[in-house]
C-alpha cells in the first residue's frame, strides 16, 4: 500500500505542472518531458520555464552531479540531500559503494538559477558528460537528466530496441 507521501506524489503528477494540487506548496516537484537546449559559450544552460516554476520552491538551488550513464543529474537541493545522506551512510569499506560515493557525491556541485533562468554547468561535469553545445534536458520524476544530444539519441534507440529474451522480469505485467 502506498504511503501518504507516495499518494501525494501521484497528485503532483496528475496536475502536470510539478507543483501539486492547488494550495499544495509542500509537494516535491515532478519533472517530465524532453527539451532540446543549447549550452552557451560559458557553459550556461537556460532552464525551460515549465521547470523553472517547479524549481521556484527550491529557491533556485540545484545540485548537479555525474551519473554512471555519462549524463548529468540535476536535483533540487532539498531532494538531493536525503539521497546524499543515504549514500554516505553506506559502508565505504565496500569498493563498489566507495566508487559510487566518489562518483555521485564527489562530483556533486551546488548551482543556482540566475535571474535569467540559467545555470552554469561546471566545466568538470561538462567534460564528464561530453557536453558541448547541443544538449537534451530530460525529466525523470524527482530529477532532471542532462545529456549530450547525440548520446541521448543513442540511448533512445537502445530503449526502443527489444533486448534479447524480451523485457526484464520487473516489467512483467506492466502496461501503458
Amino acid at each position: 500500500m502506498a504511503s501518504e507521501r507516495e499518494q501525494g506524489a501521484g497528485v503532483v503528477e496528475a496536475t502536470g505542472n510539478g507543483r501539486g494540487a492547488a494550495g499544495d506548496t509542500g509537494a516535491a516537484p515532478v519533472f517530465r518531458g524532453v527539451t532540446a537546449l543549447v549550452l552557451d559559450a560559458k557553459g550556461r544552460l537556460a532552464i525551460p520555464a515549465k521547470h523553472r516554476d517547479s524549481l521556484a520552491g527550491a529557491a533556485g538551488q540545484l545540485v548537479v552531479t555525474a551519473d554512471p550513464s555519462r549524463c548529468l543529474l540535476l536535483y533540487p537541493r532539498a531532494s538531493w540531500e536525503p539521497i546524499q545522506a543515504q549514500l554516505m551512510a553506506l559502508s565505504s569499506f565496500d569498493p563498489q559503494v566507495r566508487s559510487l560515493q566518489r562518483l555521485l557525491v564527489g562530483h556533486a556541485d551546488d548551482v543556482e538559477v540566475d535571474a535569467a533562468g540559467r545555470i552554469l554547468v561546471p566545466p568538470a561535469l561538462r567534460r564528464y558528460a561530453n557536453l558541448d553545445k547541443r544538449v537534451m534536458l530530460v525529466g525523470q520524476g524527482r530529477k532532471l537528466e542532462l545529456w549530450d544530444e547525440a548520446q541521448w539519441e543513442f540511448q533512445t534507440a537502445q530503449a526502443i530496441a527489444l533486448p534479447p529474451g524480451g523485457p526484464p522480469a520487473d516489467l512483467a505485467g506492466f502496461s501503458l
